[in-house]
């Protein structure tokens, strides 16, 4: 692997038509192997939000179905490794799908599934009400892959707040990268997007990809746009100038700077393991 290697974080609004998504997708994938880049992350819901309940579920499909072989082939056209965040995968019974991140390589194989584990049930204040796990049946693996990008930790969206996730991504699975494709809400996206996603880079010393789904979708829906790519050290290298836009950040991830920063201030040698705090006193 390369000591520096390019990435790309695409921006999309997406909708309910199967066909337009897929032709916007197409687009930032010509952009970002354009510019180099050797993996473009897409964000959660790339292929489809519904603008009524129930379209997703009806749209959901099986890996080796033709919505997910068509961006395997994306991939293998542009020879560029993808990251699928959320896409509407076909669940255990009728009335779930699963929220899946898919990794595919530049030869158009998918090399890794994660499973959303964090599903969104929130009544939003100041927002609409959401409860996911109403169609949605939760994945329960961690999920590293190795890629030319590194080793890539995949999450998705909601996941973010859960800095355990991440912390067992880093110190337990080694990853260098860690991918976050979400479609943030307006409210939580104006007050946390941002400041979580440099805490998790922080906490755990490692590049984060996050790839955003932004602007109004459907009378109903509207994400908060603002992919960013972050280094390390918490400091944005990778940013859209418009927070709503479609297109692509493009940022060029050093591996030296991460072990740098990891042997500068060495937290993987001074964190406490686990049966540390279970026999710790209150």
């Amino acid at each position: 692997m390369a000591n520096t290697v390019r990435v790309a974080a695409g921006q999309m609004t997406s909708i309910n038509d199967l066909a337009s998504n897929f032709n916007t997708c197409s687009r930032l994938v010509k952009e970002a192997s354009e510019a180099g880049a050797k993996l473009l992350c897409l964000p959660e819901n790339f292929s489809f939000v519904g603008a009524k309940d129930g379209e997703s579920l009806k749209v959901a499909e099986p890996l080796d179905g033709p919505v997910m072989q068509g961006y395997c082939s994306l991939a293998r056209e542009s020879s560029i490794w993808l990251s699928l965040g959320g896409f509407q995968e076909k669940g255990p019974d009728d009335a779930h799908l699963c929220n899946t991140h898919v990794l595919i390589d530049d030869t158009g194989n998918i090399r890794s599934t994660f499973r959303k584990i964090h599903l969104f049930n929130v009544d939003v204040p100041g927002g609409a009400v959401y409860k996911e796990s109403s169609f949605t049946t939760a994945g329960k693996d961690i999920v590293v892959a190795d890629s030319p990008i590194g080793r890539l930790g995949l999450t998705v969206c909601y996941d973010l707040r859960f800095p355990e996730l991440y912390q067992q991504l880093r110190f337990q699975h080694q990853a260098q990268v860690l991918l976050v494709p979400a479609a943030f809400t307006m409210v939580t996206g104006e007050a946390h997007w941002e400041i979580l996603l440099r805490a998790r880079a922080i906490e755990t010393q490692c590049y984060v990809v996050a790839a955003a789904q932004a602007g109004r979708h459907n009378d109903k829906r509207e994400s908060y746009g603002d992919t960013l790519i972050i280094d390390p050290w918490g400091k944005i290298v990778g940013r859209l100038p418009d927070r709503q836009s479609t297109g692509i950040a493009v940022a060029d991830l050093d591996f030296s700077l991460i072990d740098s920063v990891r042997a500068k201030m060495p937290i993987s040698e001074h964190r406490k393991p686990s049966d540390f705090w279970k026999s710790a006193s209150l």
